[in-house]
């Protein structure tokens, strides 16, 4: 007659555990309960479960790392980078700072902070991005810096508000008054919409759609526009 054995399930793995923080967090907690050593592992990249929390937005995961466990919010994986370089909300980004007191100036082996690499890689309309200037400018950005900064974009956020879009590289706005007869003849109506259309699209923070933007602002400063409104306009990239 056959006879049945019964044994203890094999330990987890760090990388059987980073596989399940996306679609079992629950799952991952269970584990840590019997498992705790496995809270500050890392794989053979260096990657942790704190890196992988903040990756893929899991905040219960993320404060029972931190608060349980006493997981270094600050801890480096191979390419020198905190789980700060991995968030993808700014909400995610806030909870690291601020209530977790991540350091937001670490800088890879690259030597790039969190925010100079997100800007690079993701472009400066990057929520995170944002969120991690206004702590640099100290409140200076142009949401205001610091906690109050932060606040703010928070607000921005809930309400499905977005800011927009950086300007491209050597443009800066002045805001400021004159005198009516200063005005001036208004912008060619042509080149408002070009630019309100460039503004627009989708790969606004591409090379190309930012030099044609540079082209234009500088046309409507210096008043080429209206001078030469029966100038060809540029082919548009649908």
């Amino acid at each position: 007659m056959a006879t049945g054995t019964t044994g203890t399930l094999p330990a987890p793995t760090i990388d059987l555990l980073l596989n399940l923080i996306d679609t079992r967090p629950n799952s991952i907690l269970a584990s840590l309960s019997q498992h705790p050593q496995l809270a500050s592992a890392s794989d053979a990249h260096g990657y942790s479960l704190v890196h992988a929390a903040v990756s893929y937005n899991q905040l219960p995961v993320l404060r029972e790392l931190v608060q349980k466990y006493n997981v270094d919010v600050d801890k480096l994986d191979e390419d020198g980078e905190t789980p700060l370089f991995a968030a993808e909300l700014a909400s995610v980004a806030r909870t690291l700072v601020e209530e977790f007191g991540a350091d937001w100036r670490v800088r890879n082996i690259e030597g790039k902070t969190a925010e100079e690499k997100i800007a690079e890689e993701e472009g400066e309309a990057h929520e995170v991005y944002l969120y991690l200037r206004s702590l640099r400018d100290g409140g200076q950005s142009a949401n205001g810096g610091g906690a109050e900064g932060a606040a703010n974009l928070a607000q921005l956020e809930t309400a499905g508000v977005h800011p927009p879009p950086p300007l491209p590289d050597g443009v800066k706005i002045n805001v400021g008054t004159m005198e009516e007869d200063a005005v001036g003849d208004a912008p060619d109506p042509e080149l408002r919409r070009r630019i309100e259309e460039l503004a627009a699209r989708e790969d606004f923070q591409t090379e190309e759609v930012q030099q044609q933007l540079r082209e234009l602002v500088t046309e409507v400063v210096s008043g080429i526009g209206s001078e030469q409104s029966e100038r060809s306009v540029r082919r548009r990239v649908d």
